[in-house]
Parts: structure tokens; sequence; C-alpha cells
């Protein structure tokens, strides 16, 4: 059934979206299938990606290298939000499939597509993302989703795409669903699904085991400028390079392995192991210099909303009107979180040494000292208490008789 002409598909290089490719053109009746992959920072060789899209029949093959903008766009506002899913997770994932969505639509606007097309699966988060993030910025694209609604199993897939000329993966595979950009990995599935398997160590590959980090801890300091971070060691690095070096310590010291229930979009539950060492360690820097230089009501305030926020994003709802209006909120907190955070690195572990704030700490050594220097006026409590706790003493006058 033919639901489109052109249409450019989301491309990973695997066995999913490489079987899209035939699979829309000779069951769908899609005459012509651009494929997009995108530079995250994981690391991969994209040119042999982009030529097996080719090679599985693609018109033409896309590849681009959204970085940059995947950190200063969606992971900085992220550390600005102290974003962690149910308290734990940092939106890794989450925070990529946006950004690759809005391309998508680009793409599908410069080469005059009126369809574009993913390979995700209809028990997962990221078809929420995609879907809702195309419907915002292009209502009147289709969005064709084949994984979602051929029903075939993994094996059934491999046989499909092998009928179509695309040779099935040579390698034993990992029984594991990996998942990777520059701020983190995800792994799932396999002997993982049953909650009381410990993950192996073969399934880690961005931070250290614990036994096998240094003996000796390490201090470094992260500077902050109107929230975003801007330096380690007081050495300046651009976005790109910060998030590289803060992996690089996190990881070194074991720091960022993450192993959750986790509650998804579409109701069920799922077990996820995260590796995220440079974006956890940078939120808890952040968090820090906050307590020093937001008001006692803004910290509580945000608080709350940095739940929603994450909440938000996780839930595919980025480009959305409540996010819209929170990003604003979160901004003008930032405006004066400024200032340097110590942490000392060792076996798993990030702990607080120090944090100070030129021009922005509320911080006063005067009103805290117990020493001489003290100028808090001890005498204006009484009143204080007073006022304070009469609605206490009234209430108590009323039912304690």
């Amino acid at each position: 059934m033919g639901r489109a002409k052109k249409v450019v598909l989301a491309y990973s290089g695997g066995v999913d979206t490489s079987v899209c490719i035939p699979y829309l053109k000779q069951e769908w009746g899609v005459e012509e299938v651009i494929t997009f992959a995108a530079d995250l920072g994981q690391g991969d060789e994209l040119e042999p990606i982009r030529l097996k899209a080719l090679e599985a029949g693609a018109s033409q093959s896309l590849v681009g290298d959204l970085i940059q903008p995947f950190i200063e766009e969606f992971a900085f506002p992220a550390i600005r939000a102290n974003a962690l899913y149910e308290g734990r997770y940092p939106l890794s994932t989450a925070l990529a499939r946006p950004l690759i969505a809005r391309r998508l639509v680009e793409v599908a606007r410069e080469v005059g597509a009126d369809a574009v097309a993913h390979g995700c699966t209809g028990k997962g988060n990221d078809q929420v993302r995609f879907d809702v993030a195309i419907a915002a910025l292009a209502p009147d694209l289709k969005v064709l989703t084949p994984a979602r609604e051929w029903g075939m199993s993994r094996e059934e897939t491999i046989a499909y795409g092998e009928r179509c000329g695309i040779p099935a993966p040579v390698s034993k595979k990992s029984p594991y669903s990996i998942d990777l950009n520059l701020l983190g990995r995800s792994i799932e599935a396999g002997p993982l699904e049953d909650p009381m398997v410990a993950p192996p160590e073969e399934v880690f590959a961005m931070t250290r085991s614990v036994a096998d980090t240094p003996d000796a801890p390490e201090e470094i300091e992260i500077s902050f400028e109107a929230g975003n971070p801007v330096a380690i060691n007081g050495q300046r690095l651009d976005p790109v390079a910060l998030i590289r070096e803060a992996n690089r310590l996190a990881g070194t010291h074991g720091i960022g392995r993450l192993d959750m229930i986790e509650n998804r979009v579409v109701g069920i539950k799922s077990r996820e192991i995260y590796e995220t060492p440079g974006l956890l360690l940078l939120i808890q820097a952040h968090q820090e210099l906050e307590s020093l230089t937001l008001a006692a009501d803004v910290l509580r305030s945000k608080r709350q909303l940095e739940m929603q926020w994450a909440d938000l994003v996780y839930q595919g709802l980025w480009f959305g009107p409540l996010k819209d209006a929170l990003d604003g909120f979160m901004d003008r907190t930032q405006e004066h979180v400024n200032g340097v955070v110590r942490l000392r690195l060792h076996k798993g572990t990030a702990t607080v040494t120090g944090r100070a704030s030129t021009g922005s700490s509320l911080y006063v050594p005067e009103m805290a000292s117990y020493g001489s220097e003290d100028q808090f006026d001890h005498r204006a409590a009484e009143g204080f208490i007073y006022v304070w706790g009469l609605p206490t003493r009234l209430w108590a006058a009323t039912h304690r008789k």
C-alpha cells in the first residue's frame, strides 16, 4: 500500500532500519527512500553505515554531524535543569531524539519529501519521542513506522533482509540492546531482563570497575557561567571538549553507572543499565553551585519543576508548550549561577569538597559565623519566633485543652 512517494528514514545501520528501506518500497509502495544517520559523538565510523544504506536501496544516504548542537542546545539545558528522570537517569538517550527528529524534518523539507520514517518498535520510548516531536514541528508530514507494523520477529526480519540482498549479521550478535552517544550508553535486553541478574562487566565501556580505579583520589574543579559548565581545572573548554573531559575523569574513577527499574512512557516497567559519567558529574557540581547562588524559595521551587522538566523530556514533549514555559523559568534562574565547585573523585564516588562564587554567592560569612565577626542580630530571633509560631500556638490552644 502506497503511503508516500519520497521518505526520509532515520537510519542507524542496524538490521531493522536497513530492512525498512526495501520494506517501505516493496510493501508500502514508496518510490524513493533517503536515509539520514546522525553523528552524536558515538564514535562509530559512519562511512560504512552510509554505504550500507545505499546498498540496501536508498537513493541517497546522508550523514549529519549533530554533536555540537546536541551538547549546546540539549545537554546544557539538561544540566541547567538538573534533569534526572525519576531522580536518577540524566536523559542521555532521550535528549538525542528531539534533535534527530528536528533534523529529519529539515532534511524532508530540503529534499521535498512528503513523509519521514523511523525503525522504532511498538513498546519503546523512542517511538513516542520521534512521533510527537515530528508532529509538533511538521504536522503535515506523514510518519511511517514499518518496524511497529510489520509484525516480524528478529529472525524473520533478518530473513526478509537477506531476500532483499541485505546480508545477515556475520558476527555473533550480542544479547544486549545498546544505544550510544557522547552523553552516555544505555544497555538493556538479554540476561538483563531479569532484575536479579547483576550486570556483567562486559556491558560497560565508558566507566571502569571500581576495583580497577586509581587508589589515590583526584580533586578537580568545575567552573560554571550562567549555569553552563565552561572549564575544568581552570582550563576553558568548548562544550564538546568539556563533555569529553568530564566523561574521561568520571569514567576513570568508576563514576556514572546506573542500574534501575524505569517506568516507560507506554506504561510498562523496564530494567535499564546506563553509563553517563560526565553528565552525572556535571549535574552534581551544578546542583551544589545552585545551593550557594539561588535564593531558598527559588531553589525549592526549581527542585519541583526540575522533575517535571525531566518527565516532559523523557516523555517526548521537548517541543511542547509546557516545556517551553519551563525553559523560561530555568533560564531566568541561571543568570547568577556562576562559580566553581571542587570535587574529590575516588572509587565510584564524587564528593563535593568546596564551592565558591564571586559576586553571586548568597552565603554571607559575617551572618553565618559564630565568631567575633558575627553580625546576625540574635535579639531579633525572639520576635520572629513568636510570629512564626503563632498559628501553632492558636491551634494548640483550641484543640489541646
